[in-house]
Protein backbone atom coordinates (compact mmCIF):
# COMPACT_ATOMS: atom_id res chain seq x y z
CA UNK A 1 0.00 0.00 0.00
CA UNK A 2 1.82 3.29 -0.73
CA UNK A 3 -0.85 5.15 1.20
CA UNK A 4 -3.37 6.79 -2.20
CA UNK A 5 -7.07 8.76 -1.42
CA UNK A 6 -9.39 5.13 -1.94
CA UNK A 7 -7.04 2.36 -0.83
CA UNK A 8 -8.23 0.42 2.25
CA UNK A 9 -5.69 -0.27 4.88
CA UNK A 10 -6.23 -3.70 6.79
CA UNK A 11 -9.38 -4.15 5.00
CA UNK A 12 -10.98 -1.33 7.19
CA UNK A 13 -9.42 2.05 7.26
CA UNK A 14 -10.22 3.60 4.07
CA UNK A 15 -8.30 6.32 2.41
CA UNK A 16 -9.50 9.88 1.77
CA UNK A 17 -7.14 12.49 1.46
CA UNK A 18 -3.51 13.76 3.13
CA UNK A 19 -4.27 15.64 6.03
CA UNK A 20 -0.07 16.42 6.84
CA UNK A 21 3.40 15.49 5.84
CA UNK A 22 6.99 15.10 8.23
CA UNK A 23 10.10 14.43 7.54
CA UNK A 24 9.44 10.52 8.27
CA UNK A 25 5.69 9.91 7.22
CA UNK A 26 2.49 11.56 6.52
CA UNK A 27 -0.90 11.49 8.37
CA UNK A 28 -3.66 11.00 6.10
CA UNK A 29 -7.67 11.42 7.07
CA UNK A 30 -9.42 7.81 6.95
CA UNK A 31 -13.28 6.34 7.56
CA UNK A 32 -13.55 3.45 9.73
CA UNK A 33 -15.57 0.87 7.91
CA UNK A 34 -15.69 -1.18 11.11
CA UNK A 35 -16.47 1.98 13.00
CA UNK A 36 -18.37 4.00 11.00
CA UNK A 37 -16.27 7.01 11.92
CA UNK A 38 -13.11 9.12 10.44
CA UNK A 39 -9.56 8.51 12.33
CA UNK A 40 -6.75 9.68 11.57
CA UNK A 41 -3.87 7.46 9.94
CA UNK A 42 -0.05 8.14 9.93
CA UNK A 43 2.55 6.17 7.89
CA UNK A 44 5.62 5.47 8.73
CA UNK A 45 7.85 6.28 5.65
CA UNK A 46 12.22 5.70 6.23
CA UNK A 47 14.65 6.87 4.13
CA UNK A 48 16.04 4.79 0.82
CA UNK A 49 19.29 4.79 2.80
CA UNK A 50 18.84 2.77 5.72
CA UNK A 51 19.49 -0.84 5.49
CA UNK A 52 17.32 -3.47 6.16
CA UNK A 53 18.52 -3.87 9.55
CA UNK A 54 18.63 -0.23 10.67
CA UNK A 55 14.67 -0.75 8.87
CA UNK A 56 13.49 -3.85 11.34
CA UNK A 57 14.93 -1.69 14.38
CA UNK A 58 12.80 0.99 13.44
CA UNK A 59 9.82 -1.02 12.99
CA UNK A 60 10.53 -2.82 16.22
CA UNK A 61 10.88 0.87 18.15
CA UNK A 62 8.10 2.12 16.26
CA UNK A 63 5.81 -1.10 18.11
CA UNK A 64 7.64 -0.63 21.57
CA UNK A 65 6.34 3.55 21.17
CA UNK A 66 2.79 2.78 19.55
CA UNK A 67 2.24 0.47 23.10
CA UNK A 68 3.37 2.94 25.03
CA UNK A 69 1.35 5.72 23.58
CA UNK A 70 -1.75 3.63 23.47
CA UNK A 71 -1.66 3.31 27.62
CA UNK A 72 -1.73 7.48 27.61
CA UNK A 73 -5.56 8.60 28.63
CA UNK A 74 -5.83 12.14 28.85
CA UNK A 75 -7.71 14.86 27.16
CA UNK A 76 -4.78 16.80 26.06
CA UNK A 77 -2.96 13.95 24.05
CA UNK A 78 -4.11 12.78 21.16
CA UNK A 79 -5.92 8.74 21.65
CA UNK A 80 -3.91 5.89 20.03
CA UNK A 81 -6.85 3.71 18.69
CA UNK A 82 -4.69 0.82 16.32
CA UNK A 83 -1.70 0.27 15.23
CA UNK A 84 -1.92 -2.22 11.77
CA UNK A 85 0.72 -3.54 9.36
CA UNK A 86 0.31 -2.58 5.57
CA UNK A 87 1.40 -5.16 2.37
CA UNK A 88 5.10 -3.87 2.36
CA UNK A 89 5.39 -4.11 6.51
CA UNK A 90 4.99 -0.84 7.04
CA UNK A 91 3.36 0.18 10.31
CA UNK A 92 0.53 2.47 10.22
CA UNK A 93 -0.84 4.12 13.51
CA UNK A 94 -4.80 4.95 13.21
CA UNK A 95 -5.51 7.72 16.01
CA UNK A 96 -8.34 9.70 16.76
CA UNK A 97 -9.34 12.50 14.23
CA UNK A 98 -8.91 16.27 15.93
CA UNK A 99 -11.36 18.87 14.14
CA UNK A 100 -9.50 22.30 14.08
CA UNK A 101 -6.16 23.49 12.81
CA UNK A 102 -2.70 22.96 14.57
CA UNK A 103 -0.84 26.23 16.49
CA UNK A 104 1.79 26.03 13.46
CA UNK A 105 -1.15 26.75 10.98
CA UNK A 106 -2.80 29.10 13.17
CA UNK A 107 0.56 31.45 13.24
CA UNK A 108 0.83 31.55 9.80
CA UNK A 109 -2.48 32.71 8.94
CA UNK A 110 -3.10 34.39 12.44
CA UNK A 111 -0.23 35.86 13.64
CA UNK A 112 0.94 35.89 16.84
CA UNK A 113 -1.54 35.27 19.50
CA UNK A 114 -2.92 37.56 23.11
CA UNK A 115 -0.55 36.32 25.86
CA UNK A 116 -3.43 34.75 27.96
CA UNK A 117 -4.63 32.89 25.25
CA UNK A 118 -0.83 31.74 25.46
CA UNK A 119 -1.20 30.98 29.05
CA UNK A 120 -4.07 28.70 28.54
CA UNK A 121 -2.32 26.93 25.66
CA UNK A 122 0.55 26.42 27.58
CA UNK A 123 -1.06 25.11 31.13
CA UNK A 124 -2.98 22.57 28.64
CA UNK A 125 0.18 21.38 26.94
CA UNK A 126 1.72 21.07 30.42
CA UNK A 127 -0.87 19.23 31.95
CA UNK A 128 -0.55 16.59 28.85
CA UNK A 129 3.52 15.83 29.22
CA UNK A 130 3.17 15.93 32.73
CA UNK A 131 0.52 13.02 32.36
CA UNK A 132 2.87 11.36 29.64
CA UNK A 133 6.16 11.87 31.66
CA UNK A 134 4.55 9.94 34.80
CA UNK A 135 4.37 6.96 32.56
CA UNK A 136 7.80 6.95 31.64
CA UNK A 137 7.37 8.43 28.22
CA UNK A 138 9.38 11.56 26.17
CA UNK A 139 7.96 13.10 23.50
CA UNK A 140 10.68 14.91 22.16
CA UNK A 141 9.28 16.59 19.65
CA UNK A 142 7.11 19.52 20.84
CA UNK A 143 6.35 22.21 18.12
CA UNK A 144 3.58 24.03 17.20
CA UNK A 145 3.03 21.72 14.42
CA UNK A 146 2.27 18.89 16.87
CA UNK A 147 -0.40 21.07 18.77
CA UNK A 148 -3.93 21.21 17.40
CA UNK A 149 -6.30 23.89 18.61
CA UNK A 150 -10.03 22.27 18.76
CA UNK A 151 -11.96 25.74 20.25
CA UNK A 152 -11.10 25.72 23.97
CA UNK A 153 -9.00 21.99 23.85
CA UNK A 154 -5.89 21.94 23.21
CA UNK A 155 -4.13 18.50 21.74
CA UNK A 156 -0.44 17.22 21.74
CA UNK A 157 0.26 14.66 18.53
CA UNK A 158 2.70 12.31 17.97
CA UNK A 159 3.56 11.14 21.43
CA UNK A 160 5.69 7.68 21.18
CA UNK A 161 6.01 8.47 17.58
CA UNK A 162 8.42 11.12 18.17
CA UNK A 163 10.00 9.30 20.92
CA UNK A 164 10.62 7.13 17.98
CA UNK A 165 12.13 9.77 15.61
CA UNK A 166 14.32 11.61 18.43
CA UNK A 167 16.14 8.33 19.12
CA UNK A 168 18.17 8.76 16.00
CA UNK A 169 21.39 10.43 16.44
CA UNK A 170 22.60 13.54 14.55
CA UNK A 171 25.10 11.85 12.49
CA UNK A 172 22.27 9.38 11.23
CA UNK A 173 22.22 9.20 7.82
CA UNK A 174 18.95 9.84 6.42
CA UNK A 175 17.66 10.32 9.52
CA UNK A 176 15.94 14.03 10.30
CA UNK A 177 15.98 14.82 14.24
CA UNK A 178 12.57 16.06 15.47
CA UNK A 179 12.36 20.13 14.26
CA UNK A 180 15.70 22.37 14.47
CA UNK A 181 14.47 25.38 16.20
CA UNK A 182 12.21 22.91 18.64
CA UNK A 183 15.30 20.77 19.77
CA UNK A 184 16.70 21.31 23.48
CA UNK A 185 20.32 22.22 24.05
CA UNK A 186 21.05 18.59 25.02
CA UNK A 187 19.61 17.10 22.43
CA UNK A 188 21.47 19.50 19.59
CA UNK A 189 24.68 18.27 21.18
CA UNK A 190 23.82 14.42 21.04
CA UNK A 191 22.39 13.91 24.25
CA UNK A 192 19.18 11.67 25.33
CA UNK A 193 16.09 13.47 25.84
CA UNK A 194 14.16 14.15 28.96
CA UNK A 195 10.96 15.14 30.90
CA UNK A 196 13.04 18.66 31.06
CA UNK A 197 14.22 18.75 27.51
CA UNK A 198 10.33 18.82 26.79
CA UNK A 199 9.87 21.66 28.77
CA UNK A 200 12.71 23.53 27.05
CA UNK A 201 10.93 22.51 24.00
CA UNK A 202 7.89 23.76 25.89
CA UNK A 203 9.43 27.62 26.26
CA UNK A 204 10.51 27.17 22.56
CA UNK A 205 6.65 26.77 21.29
CA UNK A 206 5.08 29.22 23.75
CA UNK A 207 7.55 32.24 22.86
CA UNK A 208 6.26 30.93 18.96
CA UNK A 209 3.32 31.60 19.96
CA UNK A 210 3.47 34.97 21.62
CA UNK A 211 6.12 36.77 19.26
CA UNK A 212 5.41 34.86 16.01
CA UNK A 213 8.68 33.39 15.30
CA UNK A 214 10.44 30.61 17.05
CA UNK A 215 13.30 31.76 19.52
CA UNK A 216 15.89 30.83 17.27
CA UNK A 217 16.69 30.77 13.44
CA UNK A 218 19.05 30.62 10.92
CA UNK A 219 19.94 30.25 7.50
CA UNK A 220 20.28 26.65 7.73
CA UNK A 221 19.99 24.19 9.99
CA UNK A 222 23.62 23.83 11.05
CA UNK A 223 23.12 27.17 12.01
CA UNK A 224 20.08 27.16 14.26
CA UNK A 225 22.05 24.17 15.97
CA UNK A 226 25.01 26.31 16.80
CA UNK A 227 22.64 29.54 18.12
CA UNK A 228 20.85 26.92 20.29
CA UNK A 229 23.85 25.84 21.68
CA UNK A 230 25.23 28.61 22.35
CA UNK A 231 23.31 31.91 21.97
CA UNK A 232 20.64 33.44 24.22
CA UNK A 233 17.23 33.91 22.61
CA UNK A 234 16.63 37.54 21.68
CA UNK A 235 14.31 39.15 24.54
CA UNK A 236 10.92 38.67 24.27
CA UNK A 237 8.76 41.58 22.94
CA UNK A 238 5.17 40.91 23.09
CA UNK A 239 5.24 38.13 26.17
CA UNK A 240 3.98 40.87 28.86
CA UNK A 241 3.95 38.90 32.41
CA UNK A 242 5.32 35.42 30.92
CA UNK A 243 8.64 36.85 30.18
CA UNK A 244 9.84 35.21 33.02
CA UNK A 245 8.35 31.51 32.06
CA UNK A 246 9.78 31.52 28.94
CA UNK A 247 13.60 32.90 29.87
CA UNK A 248 13.28 29.83 32.42
CA UNK A 249 12.16 27.20 30.28
CA UNK A 250 14.68 28.25 27.72
CA UNK A 251 17.48 28.00 30.05
CA UNK A 252 20.93 26.01 28.60
CA UNK A 253 21.19 24.00 31.76
CA UNK A 254 18.20 21.20 32.01
CA UNK A 255 18.51 21.55 35.68
CA UNK A 256 17.84 25.22 35.62
CA UNK A 257 14.92 25.03 34.08
CA UNK A 258 11.39 25.41 36.39
CA UNK A 259 9.89 22.74 37.26
CA UNK A 260 6.37 21.88 36.43
CA UNK A 261 4.59 22.83 38.99
CA UNK A 262 6.01 26.32 39.03
CA UNK A 263 5.43 26.39 35.72
CA UNK A 264 1.96 26.04 36.05
CA UNK A 265 1.43 27.95 39.14
CA UNK A 266 3.03 31.41 36.89
CA UNK A 267 0.65 30.03 33.79
CA UNK A 268 -2.79 29.70 35.66
CA UNK A 269 -3.10 34.16 36.71
CA UNK A 270 -2.48 34.54 32.86
CA UNK A 271 -4.51 32.05 31.65
CA UNK A 272 -8.22 33.35 29.76
CA UNK A 273 -11.33 31.88 31.99
CA UNK A 274 -12.15 29.76 32.79
CA UNK A 275 -8.58 28.48 33.63
CA UNK A 276 -7.14 31.90 34.96
CA UNK A 277 -7.81 35.60 35.18
CA UNK A 278 -9.13 36.64 38.61
CA UNK A 279 -9.06 34.33 41.45
CA UNK A 280 -12.40 32.84 42.20
CA UNK A 281 -14.42 34.48 45.21
CA UNK A 282 -13.75 33.15 48.91
CA UNK A 283 -16.38 30.53 50.21
CA UNK A 284 -17.39 33.72 52.89
CA UNK A 285 -18.13 35.81 49.69
CA UNK A 286 -20.67 33.24 48.69
CA UNK A 287 -22.50 33.00 51.85
CA UNK A 288 -26.44 34.16 51.63
CA UNK A 289 -27.11 37.36 53.03
CA UNK A 290 -27.72 37.11 56.94
CA UNK A 291 -31.83 37.62 57.71
CA UNK A 292 -33.60 38.64 60.45
CA UNK A 293 -32.87 36.37 63.61
CA UNK A 294 -35.78 33.68 64.62
CA UNK A 295 -37.99 34.12 67.07
CA UNK A 296 -37.04 32.84 70.24
CA UNK A 297 -39.00 29.37 71.13
CA UNK A 298 -41.73 29.27 74.20
CA UNK A 299 -39.89 28.45 77.19
CA UNK A 300 -41.73 25.57 79.15
CA UNK A 301 -42.24 24.98 82.54
CA UNK A 302 -42.13 21.75 84.74
CA UNK A 303 -45.39 21.92 85.02
CA UNK A 304 -45.80 22.50 81.62
CA UNK A 305 -43.65 19.88 80.35
CA UNK A 306 -45.53 17.25 82.79
CA UNK A 307 -48.49 18.40 81.36
CA UNK A 308 -47.29 17.46 77.74
CA UNK A 309 -46.09 14.43 78.77
CA UNK A 310 -48.32 13.11 80.76
CA UNK A 311 -50.79 11.34 78.97
CA UNK A 312 -54.13 12.04 79.21
CA UNK A 313 -56.42 9.16 80.65
CA UNK A 314 -59.87 8.65 82.23
CA UNK A 315 -60.32 8.24 86.04
CA UNK A 316 -60.96 4.89 87.55
CA UNK A 317 -64.24 3.31 88.21
CA UNK A 318 -64.65 3.09 92.06
CA UNK A 319 -65.48 -0.44 92.91
CA UNK A 320 -68.49 -1.19 94.83
CA UNK A 321 -68.02 -1.95 98.60
CA UNK A 322 -68.82 -5.01 100.14
CA UNK A 323 -70.17 -5.50 103.38
CA UNK A 324 -69.49 -8.71 105.81
CA UNK A 325 -73.48 -9.44 105.29
CA UNK A 326 -72.98 -9.44 101.58
CA UNK A 327 -70.42 -11.73 101.51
Amino acid sequence: MHGEPGETLAGRYRILGLIGRGGMGRVWRAYDAELDREVAVKELRLSDEIDDAERREWYARAAREARAAARLHHPGIVSLHDRVIGDDGRPWLVMELVAGRSLDDVLRTDGPLPVRRVADIGRQMLDALAAAHAKGIVHRDVKPANVLLDGDRVVLTDFGIAALEGDATLTKSGVQLGTPAYMAPEQVRGHAATPRSDLWALGATLYAAVEGRPPFQGSTHGAVFVAIATEDPPPPTRAGPLTDVLTGLLSKDPDARPTPESVRDLLIPQAAPPYGGRPPASPEATLPAPGPPPEPAPVRTAVGLRRILRPRSRPPTRRPVRTAVDL
